[in-house]
């Protein structure tokens, strides 16, 4: 399990695919750094981290969209699904591999939080709580773009999916007031990606908010190794 995790990890800086996903997301941050924080003259990071939840939503179909569908593709799945490696272990050795790219990623705001360091005191508990909502997030959205990555073979179709998926996330906010209903209303206010991230924006670290990201993340890789199987027997 450990030899496919270092090998999945190593494939993203194999190509220019791990490079660009971590310069992109550097680069966002460091530019709405200075637009909110230092050309803003605040130490408040609550816009910044805001704005980064609506980056992540869309970069990370890009980083996932290989992740099963290049397997499928080359026909190298079959070798990987008849080893002697579970499916399970197989699913999460690629979601880590992810993770871990997403994780150096967004290490970018703990960079700007240092620098705020050095001139003024910046609310680190708010960063901190910031940091681990970026984290959950992308523990979630990673969890369900490898499952639509599992779905096919074509890596453009992986990403589309992925950015219509990260689309409706956003778009439940805005359907909670267009449907009638109140189950419905509650329904996507309780499903709402953006409200239950809206916490650790200000510090807040809700248990049951970080427990709803981690079951769905759940949920998805649960999915995507019913794809495996499905696949491996058929």
């Amino acid at each position: 399990m450990t030899a496919i995790l270092k090998r999945e990890f190593l494939a993203y800086f194999r190509t220019p695919l791990g490079y660009v996903f971590i310069a992109a997301m550097y680069l966002f941050t460091g530019y709405f750094f200075f637009t909110f924080n230092i050309f803003g003259n605040t130490t408040n990071t609550a816009d910044l981290f805001a704005t980064l939840f609506s980056v992540a939503l869309f970069l990370i179909p890009v980083l996932t969209m290989r992740l099963l569908s290049e397997e499928r593709r080359a026909r190298t799945d079959q070798t990987l699904l008849t080893s002697p490696v579970s499916r399970l272990s197989i699913v999460l050795c690629k979601y880590f591999a992810a993770l871990c790219v997403y994780a150096i990623a967004i290490s970018g705001t703990l960079v700007v939080a240092g620098i705020l360091q050095l001139h003024s005191q910046p609310d680190w508990p708010v960063v901190a709580g910031n940091f681990l909502g970026l984290l959950l997030l992308g523990t979630t959205l990673i969890a369900i773009c490898l499952f639509i990555s599992s779905l096919t073979e074509n890596q453009v179709i992986a990403a589309v999916g992925g950015f219509g998926t990260s689309l409706l996330l956003v778009l439940l906010d805005a359907l909670q007031f267009v449907v009638r209903g109140n189950l419905l209303r509650q329904i996507f206010g309780h499903m709402s990606f953006n409200r239950r991230f809206h916490g650790f924006t200000i510090g807040v670290i809700s248990l049951p908010d970080a427990v709803f990201f981690f079951s769905i993340a759940v949920c998805f890789l649960l999915l995507t190794v019913c794809v495996l199987e499905r696949r491996r027997w058929s």
